[in-house]
């Protein structure tokens, strides 16, 4: 039998088991397959895996006993320095540890300033809200004069904000935000937070007019008609500026239009009247608007409607 005759094969293979392929350069007969390769490949990746998790694993461990002799130590100047460079590093969770017991130790000091500073913001990052805002206050309150007070005083209001939920939600802290922003506001009229602040209140006014808007047209979806006529009628009270009041408007004459509809016969005429007084009304006041068709035909159904009633009557009463 004549030796098969080797030679260089540059060729992509798959390796079933992990379903992607491999390009190798590798002497061997034509016509064997790749398993030999496949199978040592998954043995490197074994390997790498392995290797990777205990590296990350010791270095894990490395850093916390590391922590754990800095917390256990009595030199608390070497505990600030530390808590610095954990800031530094962005390593949050490690300086607010040793923050919270420097704070104590060193109140009073010229390093006090800067504790409570650094103090507050791992808080906030942390995504600890409630408490970087009493410390945002706090250190408001205990340096007024500081020139960081201003900084601090905005991120009271920011982390307010910050927990402002979805649209769907309860809306407190949303309402808290406008409150606070606005405080900030009047209080550092020229800060160059100010457009910044302004662009808050403008996102969160918005958020609660969608809310009110959506509770409004939940009243007319579900079929309580009048009560979304109020809900709208208090809606556009809120928001007069609203780009979208001839929205609004229009919700509001549909729901008095089907509150009418379903009304006994007795108060039909009052209703729809109701409904021609809210169409004149968005003619008025929204000349140029693209609804403009459609209310002039809830307009034109209602007085047909006023006329049907009056008809209906004056045969009754013949």
């Amino acid at each position: 039998m004549k030796k098969v005759q080797t030679r260089y094969l540059l060729r992509t293979r798959t390796c079933a088991e992990n379903k992607r392929e491999l390009l190798t350069n590798n002497l061997e007969p034509p016509g064997q397959t790749g398993g030999l390769f496949c199978s040592k490949n998954r043995k490197l990746q074994t390997f790498m895996r392995i290797f990777t998790v205990l590296l990350i694993g010791a270095l894990a461990f490395s850093s916390c006993s590391h922590f754990a002799k800095v917390l256990k130590s009595n030199d608390y100047d070497y505990k600030l320095r530390m808590a610095d460079k954990y800031y530094a590093d962005k390593d949050y969770n490690h300086a607010q540890q040793l923050f919270e017991e420097l704070f104590r130790v060193f109140k009073g000091s010229e390093h006090f300033e800067d504790i409570y500073y650094k103090f507050a913001y791992c808080a906030y990052y942390l995504r600890d809200f409630a408490n970087a805002d009493n410390l945002f206050k706090g250190f408001v309150e205990v340096f007024p004069n500081s020139a960081k007070a201003e900084e601090m005083d905005y991120m009271r209001a920011y982390t307010f904000y910050r927990q402002s939920p979805k649209v769907e939600l309860d809306q407190t802290n949303t309402t808290k935000t406008i409150g606070f922003m606005q405080a900030f506001i009047n209080t550092h009229p020229g800060s160059p937070k100010i457009k910044e602040a302004t662009e808050i209140i403008d996102k969160c006014r918005a958020k609660l007019e969608m809310k009110d808007y959506k509770s409004a047209q939940l009243y007319f979806d579900l079929g309580y008609f009048k009560a979304a006529g109020v809900a709208t009628t208090s809606l556009m009270n809120s928001y007069p500026d609203s780009e979208k009041s001839d929205e609004y408007k229009l919700l509001i004459i549909k729901a008095y239009f089907r509150y009418a509809e379903q009304s006994i016969e007795e108060r039909r005429e009052d209703r729809f009247s109701q409904v021609v007084t809210q169409c004149n009304e968005f003619i008025d006041r929204f000349p140029e608007s693209k609804l403009m068709k459609t209310v002039q035909e809830y307009l034109n159904l209602s007085q047909n409607n006023i006329k049907a009633v009056k008809n209906e009557q004056t045969k009754k009463a013949s």
